[in-house]
Parts: C-alpha cells; structure tokens; sequence
C-alpha cells in the first residue's frame, strides 16, 4: 500500500508527526556531511527536511512519485516540485550532488532500479542519503504512520541493495525509538525514550537512515528493465482518488 498525498500531510500536521520528524532530522544530521553550493533533490516525501536542509544549497528540487501525488513547495516561491517516475528521473546524468530518498525507496516498484537511476544522476562525488523503515521496529507493524506502509527493510538487506546498485554505505543511524502512540502522556517521554533507544535497543528503531557514497570503479551492466509504466493525467483533486474511491466504491475515470 502506497502512502497518498494527503495522508502524509495530514500526519505530520500532529503532534506524533511532529515529534517523528524532528527524530529523523536528529539522525539525518548525524550522517549529514556539508557540502557548499550543492545541488539537493529530495524523491518521495523530503518536504520536512528539505527546508531544513536545503538552506544553503545552490538548487533544491522536490521530486514525487505519480502514485503518491504531489503538492506545491514551497509555498511561498516559484515552485520546486515535479511529478516523476522514480525509474526514469527528469534529469541528465552526473547533475545532482545529493539525493534525499523519505517515504520513497520502500514504496518503489522496483527498488534496485530505483537506485540504479539516483546512480546515474549523481555526480561523482554524489551521495545518497536513505530513510526507510526498520523491518525489527515498532513503527513498520502499525499504519496508522506512513511508516507501517510499503516494505520495510533491514539494515543488511538496505547495506546488499545498496552494493547491487555501486554504492558504498558511509554512515548509518536510526530515529523513532519510541514507540508510535498518539496519546499525549506518551509523547511527553519520547526524548527519554529517543536518548535511552539509541544507547539500548537501536536494533528496534521505527526507521534505518543511512548515506552512501556513489562508486565509479567498477562498471554497471545494461539489463532491461522489468517495470515500465505510463502516467495519465486525470482531472482528479491531489491526493482526491483515493478518498474518493472508498466513498463511491468506483475508480475515478481518465479525462478525454
């Protein structure tokens, strides 16, 4: 089950949004290496991070993938958001220095080819920073977060997917070692619980954040690709199909 539009809004518009984010920002910072004038490309859902991060690069861009929906950002400029097929980025090759996969890698029809095309739009020195959820954690077994959504991975199967595609995980972290409740006396302990976790039981944490380097040395082979898809535009409100589906018990019909 993909993760829409609206609901991801509407989960970090709560109070437990809130507090996850500012969990995955506290780990993104511990592997987030500076890079001056860079050029950023968040793919899934970044927006939290992307204003946090973003602010000194050269160009940011918001890339969403057409079975999530997309949203303007930000909101008050000239957008920076693009609707893409995350196997097939509108980009030329070697142009971006880091990427920023949230919400994303987990709900990729195809997660190797996924990162074979981060590859070839990376630059050299590119990096890839990941954010996915934990297979042991809490987080992946209820969906009520974004995070019980897609397919959760371990950090030894996100480390061999990430060797397939000739890149070299550098750092690695973890957030969100409370646990998902939406109960406020809960939430007032989620930075003991967050400082305890990370010491005691990071093995157990709702997500794996990890930057990896892209590797040049060794070549990739040309394999055709298993999934291809066609995108129509339908004159659907953002995030609306869905929501509308469960309503009426009918799919919303393409425009002419």
């Amino acid at each position: 089950m993909n993760s829409d539009i609206v609901d991801l809004r509407s989960f970090y518009s709560t109070t437990l949004g809130r507090v996850a984010e500012q969990s995955i920002g506290m780990a993104l910072a511990s592997v987030w290496a500076g890079i001056p004038n860079e050029r950023l490309v968040g793919l899934g859902y970044a927006l939290p991070w992307l204003d946090r991060f973003g602010s000194d690069a050269e160009r940011v861009f918001a890339f969403m993938p057409a079975t999530q929906g997309a949203v303007n950002w930000p909101p008050s400029r000239p957008s920076s958001t693009a609707l893409v097929f995350d196997e097939e980025l509108p980009l030329v090759d070697s142009s971006i220095d880091r990427m920023l996969l949230v919400h994303s890698l987990e709900h990729a029809e195809n997660p190797r080819e996924t990162l074979k095309e981060v590859w070839r739009v990376l630059s050299p020195a590119g990096r890839v920073v990941i954010v996915v959820p934990n297979r042991r954690g809490v987080w992946a077994r209820f969906e009520h977060t974004p995070f019980g959504t897609g397919r959760p991975f371990s950090r030894g199967q996100l480390n061999e997917l990430l060797r397939d595609a000739n890149f070299t995980p550098s750092a690695w972290s973890e957030a969100l070692m409370f646990p998902p409740s939406r109960r406020r006396f809960m939430l007032r302990f989620h930075n003991i619980l967050e400082r305890s976790g990370r010491r005691f039981w990071p093995i157990f944490s709702g997500v794996i954040v990890v930057e990896a380097q892209k590797r040049l040395y060794q070549g990739v082979p040309v394999a055709q690709r298993a999934s291809r898809r066609v995108f129509m535009p339908v004159l659907t409100p953002q995030g609306a199909g869905r929501h509308a589906r469960e309503s009426t018990g009918s799919d919303p019909k393409p425009a002419a």
